[in-house]
């Protein structure tokens, strides 16, 4: 998930039971453990700056690693962004936008010399 709020799996799954079942939100709140006027907080809220930009950026980890075969690690990854777009996005931020997707980068090991 790309936002950082804390019950966010709770406020979806009473949304989702809310608006399919008709179950009633006080309900759903107090199964959850949540308080009803965070539920409605959260409900009325509106996506902050860096939720916006982490959407824009995932599809362009995605198209990057797609592109070079996985081969690119998180620092690789931030190098390649910052460099083409123009952007000054931290390692740390890509570090945590790539273990939401889980693309694994692969090891390309080097060949030994065999010495005779």
């Amino acid at each position: 998930m790309l936002s950082q709020v804390r019950n966010e799996t709770y406020y979806l799954a009473i949304k989702e039971l809310h608006d399919i079942q008709l179950y009633p939100i006080f309900t759903l709140c107090e199964i959850a453990g949540v308080q009803r006027s965070s539920y409605y907080k959260w409900l009325n809220r509106k996506e902050s700056k860096n939720e916006n930009f982490n959407k824009k950026l995932i599809p362009l980890i995605q198209e990057a690693y797609e592109e070079r075969d996985g081969i690119l690690g998180y620092r690789q990854m931030t190098i390649k962004l910052n460099r083409e777009n123009n952007f000054r996005v931290n390692h740390k931020r890509i570090y945590r936008l790539m273990t939401i997707f889980r693309p694994k980068s692969r090891y390309v090991e080097k060949k030994k010399k065999k010495i005779y």
